[in-house]
């Protein structure tokens, strides 16, 4: 990528992926553009190191990921979750009715799930990363992607299934 033309062409290819993953990492329009805006800011400064042209979207990925991560932890967001012995007890339930979602119930849940979860479901589902490409935006092992997914698709469920049945009680009393 060495002219502006190229580079132009790299944002005008990958700022809405970006975007978005940003946007389902920090919740917030303004920082989301700024992780967009400081990712770029990185390839124009240091971009010219790739070796392999085929790791681009790698490298945008995981280089937004990193500024999230610093970002969160010199913000200290981090959220407290209270245990809630109530929602953790073992209870034998038939098989649960698919759930039908839209794409802001969708959203809600994911914004539910800690970010070691949602990180690799928003890019494996909505960024279409491969287990390996995930591993290495996210600097984890390929098993931990899988491991992840795994658990984050069944939190997600749950938290989808709770959504419908919160729904359809609210629907009966009404």
């Amino acid at each position: 990528m060495d002219s502006k033309v190229d580079f132009q062409q790299l944002v005008d290819g990958h700022y809405a992926a970006l975007y978005r993953f940003a946007f389902s990492m920090c919740r917030a329009e303004a920082q989301a553009k700024d992780l967009v805006q400081q990712t770029f800011l990185l390839w124009a400064r240091k971009g010219h190191a790739l070796k392999d042209a085929t790791k681009v979207k790698t490298w945008l990925f995981t280089t937004l990921y990193r500024e999230w991560l610093a970002v969160a932890r010199r913000e200290k967001r981090f959220e407290s979750v209270e245990f809630e012995p109530e929602r953790h007890e073992a209870v034998d339930e038939p098989a649960a009715e698919p759930v039908e979602v839209d794409g802001a119930m969708l959203q809600r849940a994911l914004d539910e799930l800690a970010v070691g979860y949602r990180a690799p479901l928003v890019l494996f589902y909505l960024k279409e990363l491969s287990y390996k490409e995930i591993a290495e935006a996210l600097d984890i092992p390929v098993g931990t992607v899988m491991s992840r997914l795994s658990r984050g698709k069944g939190l997600l469920r749950d938290i989808l299934n709770r959504t419908q049945n919160v729904t359809t009680s609210r629907g009966a009393v009404e």
